[in-house]
Formats: C-alpha cells, structure tokens, sequence
C-alpha cells in the first residue's frame, strides 16, 4: 500500500450492473473498516436518484478522496460535482468501475466489477492530473466529460444504450451499443441523412459538414470498447475528434460501424480525425442528438474545449 487515501469518500450507485452496487459498496465498506491504514476515515454515501452523485460531490470540500463507484453515469456525475468545488479544496479522484460500458475504467486501465482488485490498484497507484472536456450549448446546458461528446448518428445510438441500460436490458458493454446501433441505423432509408453544419476548430477557417458521426474523445473508446479515436489520451492536454468529410450509403455506414469496434475505422476515406484544444460548431435546419458520457445534451450551437490538467486521479496501478 503506497499511501493513505485520506479522508474518503465513497459516493456510490446501487443500482449499477443491474444492481451489483449495492453489493459491491458493501465489499467496499468492508475493505475500508477492515484495513484502517487504507484511509484516514471513510463515509459512505449512496445515490438514489439521477443528480445525486453530482450534489454529493459539490459538497465534498473537506475530504481528501472522493471514490466513485458505478458506472460512467456515476463517474460523469462526480467529475461534474468536484468542478464545481475550490481548486484548492478540491478532492482527488478515484473510480471502482461498476457498470456494464465502463468506458473510462477502460481509458486507465482499471479493474471492472471487482471492486476489492480496483481499491488494491487504486491504493498502489499514484496521483495524475486528468484532463476534461467541456461544453455549453446555445441552450443554456453546459457539462464538463471524461470520456466522450457526440452529436448525430452515433450520439442517438449511445442515448439509446443509456435509456436501454436503464431498462435494465440482459446485454451489457460493446453489445448493448452495437444491438443499439443497429436499431437506429434500421430506421434511415438510402443514404444516411446528417446534420448539416459549420465547424471552427482551433479557430482555423469553417469547415461545412454533413454530420453523421461526430465525436470529441477524452479517451479512446465509446459505447462499451468501440474505438472511435484509438489514440485518445486524458493526459495529454487536447481532445481527438472523429468526423465524417461525405455520406456514404448506408451499406458502408454500417460496414463503418462494425470497424469502430477495433478503430479501423479511420482508414476509410469518409472519416476524418485530428487533435484539437477547443471547438466551435452550429447546426442547421434541425437540433442533433447531443451526448456527454451517456447523458443527453440540447442546443444548435455548440463550443467545446478542453480543461487541461482539472482533477487529481489516484490512477490505478496493477
């Protein structure tokens, strides 16, 4: 055990994985009152409805740890609480993924439902600075993400498996988003209609797309593994997008589709990607699905940016 985690606390979806939360913030529990060098004093909080991670979190100044356990749902909420607390308050971050996508436990590496083997790499990790996304739409909804933004196409597919997830569906990860996938892309007839809109990235020169596939990545993957930006990095201070430049018929939109899976979907001619620090996009004639880590998003008009360095992750470590 290389250090303490301090003054803990674990905010924690019970219902996660069909309801293995409940059990698994009881492992949790257990863990921490068995072994009193693992935190200075814990607490132990868990959500009941939608909001309550994010509230929970808000009001954590005076801990030195926040652990969320759950899904991304949770961790998407706890980011967005700790944001809102002082710089120098501010808890640090740990995560015992307990959920069916587990999307960013993938990005750092860390154990999936087994929450004893995810506190021992969090307690033999060590503190990195993790960047976030943000965004604000013309709305008035801003929220910050740790993993993944996206809008068209691929935004209704991932808010179809959240809503899907929350029916507590048998399939789980890149399944449940790939059975989602298919559903909605059943529905296009011929070619597959985008959203037609005006993108500034970096504040170079517009550039006009027809967006079917559009997704600003903090990580690698969405949807439960899809690799829809391979070389995504939460470190490295920029976001990576994934965009179509035409629209294929629909054929090779699911062909697209299944190579997002492993990413090889970047070789083709119709997707575009590249590395950017901030974005500005309006979409015309109709209001796109909007996602940030699950959750949904309303608005035309968009600006997106990264936040370098904004939480303390106590990163796992095998």
């Amino acid at each position: 055990m290389n250090e303490s985690l301090g003054r803990t606390l674990v905010i924690a979806n019970p219902v996660a994985h069909s309801g293995d939360g409940a059990a698994a913030a009881e492992r949790v529990k257990r863990f921490f009152s068995s072994y009193a060098n693992a935190t200075d004093s814990f607490v132990l909080r868990l959500t009941q409805a939608p909001g309550d991670g994010m509230r929970m979190a808000r009001e954590s100044a005076g801990f030195d740890t926040v652990v969320a356990l759950g899904g991304d749902g949770i961790i998407h909420e706890v980011a967005n609480g700790l944001m809102s607390v002082a710089p120098h308050e501010r808890p640090a971050l740990a995560v015992v993924p307990v959920g069916s996508g587990n999307d960013f436990a993938r990005t750092i590496g860390a154990a999936t439902n087994d929450p004893i083997a995810a506190l021992g790499q969090i307690l033999r990790g060590h503190r990195r600075e993790l960047d976030l996304g943000h965004v604000a739409s013309d709305a008035g909804e801003s929220a910050y993400f740790v993993q993944t933004l996206s809008f068209g196409l691929d935004a209704a597919i991932a808010l179809d498996t959240t809503d899907r997830r929350a029916a507590q569906t048998h399939q789980k990860g890149s399944g449940l988003f790939a059975t989602s996938g298919i559903k909605i892309l059943s529905k296009v007839r011929g070619e597959a209609s985008g959203y037609p809109s005006r993108v500034t990235m970096d504040g170079e020169k517009d550039v006009h797309l027809n967006s079917i596939v559009f997704a600003v990545q903090n990580g690698p993957t969405y949807g439960g593994g899809f690799r829809i930006c391979p070389d995504a990095d939460p470190y490295d201070g920029s976001l990576d997008l994934c965009y179509n430049v035409s629209v294929p018929a629909l054929p090779h939109v699911l062909a697209l589709f299944a190579l997002a899976r492993t990413g090889r979907h970047v070789g083709s001619r119709a997707i575009a990607t590249r590395r950017i620090r901030r974005l500005h996009v309006e979409f015309f004639e109709r209001e796109p699905p909007c996602q940030a880590d699950g959750e949904p998003l309303h608005g035309r008009t968009y600006d997106v940016e990264v936040r370098p360095r904004s939480l303390t992750l106590m990163a796992p470590t095998w």
